[in-house]
């Protein structure tokens, strides 16, 4: 029997949760049309034991020096606020100076000094979260359609099905615990711990025997810092965005701090250290960190276009029956990368002859012929709509041959080579290998400042931006399965990321400066770490490269500076663990090239809300899931929306969830 209250249930109170919550009350307020049937009234329960708005990962109370990977311009948990509609992005907050917020004083002082193009900090932005959970939280309790609104803090630990609602088993920090009767359950759990791989298991198993120090993969505002001591070397793997997250905390964080000592771009700083900070060896399999992100403006820069990759022209394609590829499917090397290498080229050329007309022989002909050879089809009825569609690989040869005639300044842009710079190189000694690395990050400085006057950055831009687009392919269906797992994910993933999600540039020179200063050095590319049983290094932790010929460092200390994977079936999250093995839930099944079925890294979902599907195929009525655990049906899930992004694109997580609202609203006017 129906309760006389629909009780909505939100588990997860940081960005998705908010998100679900400020599209419920957008929904609410327009449902208010003649004739429509008026929704309520509605219970909303917000299940998380840290504060709703900012969350775990996301919390004001964490370091300042944890910076976001995004200018301010562009991150958003809401749309843009119109006359008379909730919504409120980032930038807009900092406009408004935190849009009647009480700010800290050293908050305050942050945004005042933010610009559209800065890196905020998380903790800045968690502020931002809050305000715009209470100002929704409290604009709902106004609602005539909601009954109550309120934040419950526990942790989800089970789910039970009830007939047609479900029971909430909720802990407390205390440790008691309590239920929770609900009609509809939204889930928002976002970052969730996982069980170590085996690998790394089997590290930190074997360190606490020996009395070693391993720190596993976690968010890093959850690190102890204070486990590594100052002056002992530190082995880190992983040279991602975790990586400068580590560096910060280790050296600013320790009261080391760096000076303007130049303008040049990559020799503007100087680090002076505390000496307190550890000495750190780095490697991850590419062997040099992300690269930087360009200093624009924008998450795109401005001039960047696709003008050969579009998802008009996949989709026509898919429509027209792709070669290869079952009928509405593209796969990704034959169909998806052909067009989007083309546009990383072009731009990259195009780019060159504006800034460096030197270095081509003719510049205006060079273009128009490039032209040319990237419009050409392969064959005259390839076509679709009387448009080429299909890559092909001559083109490739006749642009190269080109270069070498009218560009030889500039030489050809070996694109997949970007994810690897120092591939099947090898290096003497550690020291040479150090001086490789310093210059490479110099000569990265230099290309991120000079902005969109960089034919590299710019080409990495179209990068960056057909990667965006292929978010969109991946989420409506048009990539094949197969394809993505062996062809996208296997290489272009890594790729994209090492080269178009790095941190800002002031990072980048602050590493430069804790390189001259000693505090790091890089082992090189593929490192192996060890913890060995016997002989010279036993009993310590050892890190070399194959291509660097030098003696393995060795340290009583090891961190893994990268997230939790993200992965259901490897979960440590007591809820998703217990929706799997009662078989509420299961990851989706992703097919190999040989036509096995292997476990997806997210849930098994069906729809538009992602509705989630049981361990017999059977999607839940009212059980929704929203961000992380959705990987297996998107590629790539964001962590904010893009400000005055599309609901296809940039903001397709908003889409997300106005899905869910729009359907609770349905379902509670029932």
């Amino acid at each position: 029997m129906r309760r006389e209250r629909y009780v909505v249930t939100v588990v997860g109170a940081g960005p998705r949760g908010t998100s679900a919550l400020e599209r419920l009350l957008a929904r609410l307020e327009s449902a208010t049309a003649p004739g429509e049937t008026v929704p309520g009234p509605i219970d909303l329960r917000v299940v998380d034991p840290y504060r709703p708005g900012s969350g775990h990962v996301w919390s004001p109370r964490q370091s300042r020096l944890f910076l976001m990977n995004t200018p301010a311009v562009y991150p958003t948990v809401a749309p843009p606020r119109r006359a008379g509609e909730p919504g409120l992005t980032f930038d807009q907050w900092r406009r408004l100076r935190g849009d009647g917020a009480t700010l800290a004083p050293v908050e305050l002082a942050e945004l005042d000094a933010l610009g559209p193009g800065d890196y905020p900090s998380r903790a800045l932005y968690g502020r931002y979260l809050e305000h715009v959970y209470d100002a929704v939280a409290q604009r709902l309790r106004e609602h005539p359609a909601v009954a109550s609104v309120e934040h419950v803090p526990a942790s989800a630990v089970r789910l039970e099905k009830r007939g047609t609602d479900y029971l909430l088993v909720l802990r407390s920090a205390d440790g008691e615990t309590s239920t929770l009767e609900t009609d509809a359950v939204v889930l928002a759990v976002g970052h969730v711990p996982a069980e170590l791989n085996p690998r790394q298991a089997a590290a930190g198993q074997r360190a606490e025997e020996l009395g070693l120090v391993y720190q596993g993969p976690n968010v890093p505002s959850d690190v102890d810092w204070s486990i590594f001591p100052g002056g002992e070397p530190l082995l880190v793997r992983g040279l991602g965005l975790n990586f400068f997250d580590a560096l910060a905390q280790l050296t600013q964080g320790r009261g080391g701090d760096f000076h303007p000592v130049g303008r040049e771009p990559g020799r503007r700083l100087e680090y002076r250290p505390s000496g307190r900070e550890p000495l750190i060896f780095a490697g991850s399999r590419r062997g040099v960190p992300y690269r930087a992100k360009a200093e624009v403006p924008a998450f795109v820069p401005p001039s960047v276009e696709l003008a050969y990759l579009t998802f008009e022209r996949v989709h026509a394609l898919a429509a027209a029956g792709a070669p290869g590829e079952p009928h509405g499917k593209v796969g990704f090397d034959a169909h998806v990368w052909p067009l989007l290498h083309r546009d990383v080229l072009r731009t990259f050329y195009t780019v060159a002859a504006r800034v460096r007309p030197d270095d081509f022989a003719d510049p205006a002909g060079f273009l128009t012929r490039m032209d040319e050879i990237l419009d050409a089809p392969r064959h005259p009825d390839q076509t679709v709509q009387g448009t080429r569609v299909h890559g092909q690989e001559v083109w490739r040869s006749r642009l190269a041959g080109l270069v070498d005639e009218l560009a030889p300044g500039v030489g050809w842009l070996d694109v997949p080579a970007l994810g690897h710079p120092f591939a099947q190189r090898g290096f003497t000694d550690g020291d040479e290998y150090q001086r490789a690395v310093i210059a490479y990050l110099e000569e990265d400085a230099r290309s991120s400042a000079a902005g969109e006057d960089d034919p590299l950055k710019m080409a990495i831009g179209a990068l960056h931006a057909g990667r965006l687009l292929i978010k969109r392919m991946v989420a409506e269906g048009l990539v094949d399965e197969v394809s993505r797992t062996d062809e996208l994910q296997r290489w272009f993933e890594p790729l994209v990321e090492g080269t178009a999600s790095g941190p800002p540039l002031r990072r980048i020179e602050e590493l430069i400066a804790l390189c001259r200063a000693g505090i790091v050095r890089f082992l090189g590319p593929d490192p192996v770490f060890s913890l060995e049983e016997e002989g010279e290094y036993a009993g310590v932790f050892t890190a070399s490269s194959p291509w660097v010929d030098a003696s393995p460092a060795t340290a009583h200390h090891m961190l893994e500076a990268m997230m939790p994977a993200n992965r259901v079936a490897h979960t440590a999250s007591e809820l998703l663990r217990q929706l799997q093995d009662d078989g509420l839930a299961r990851p989706r099944a992703m097919p190999t090239e040989e036509g096995e079925l292997m476990p997806g890294s997210g849930f098994d979902v069906v729809g538009r809300p992602y509705r989630l599907v049981d361990a017999h195929g059977v999607a839940h009525r009212a059980l929704f899931v929203l961000g992380l655990q959705l990987s297996s049906v998107q590629w790539g899930t964001a962590i904010a929306a893009e400000s005055e992004g599309t609901d296809d694109d940039g903001a397709r997580t908003l889409a997300d969830a106005d899905a869910v609202a729009v359907e609770i609203v349905r379902l509670a006017a029932r």
